[in-house]
């Protein structure tokens, strides 16, 4: 069973809500978790992000891997340390004409 740390998004429509759930990564995005970690709420300005340390360090010890979203909420509030290896970005660079 792959599982991952990923977001799970919840509140109406054009006002979302997420939360940090460790999740089996063959069900839906918004299909039954495992665990909940924290939520991220990107509506207030800065966006408020809590995330429970303890369990995160306990599922990240026990292998499961975070998207890059979460992985990068994990990096801001000091949980994770910023990989060199992260992956490299999805879209390539614009040409620049000469």
């Amino acid at each position: 069973m792959a599982v991952r740390m990923r977001l799970l998004r919840l509140g109406d429509k054009k006002s979302p809500f997420y939360r940090i759930v460790v999740v089996d990564s063959r069900k839906a995005r918004s299909g039954e978790y495992i665990d909940k970690i924290g939520y991220v709420d990107p509506l207030k300005n800065p966006a408020e992000v809590k995330i429970d340390a303890e369990k995160a360090k306990k599922w990240l010890a026990c292998g499961v891997q975070p998207t890059e979203t979460v992985r990068n909420y994990l990096v801001k509030e000091g949980i994770m340390e910023k990989s060199d290896k992260l992956s490299p970005p999805k879209t390539k660079g614009k040409k620049k004409k000469e």
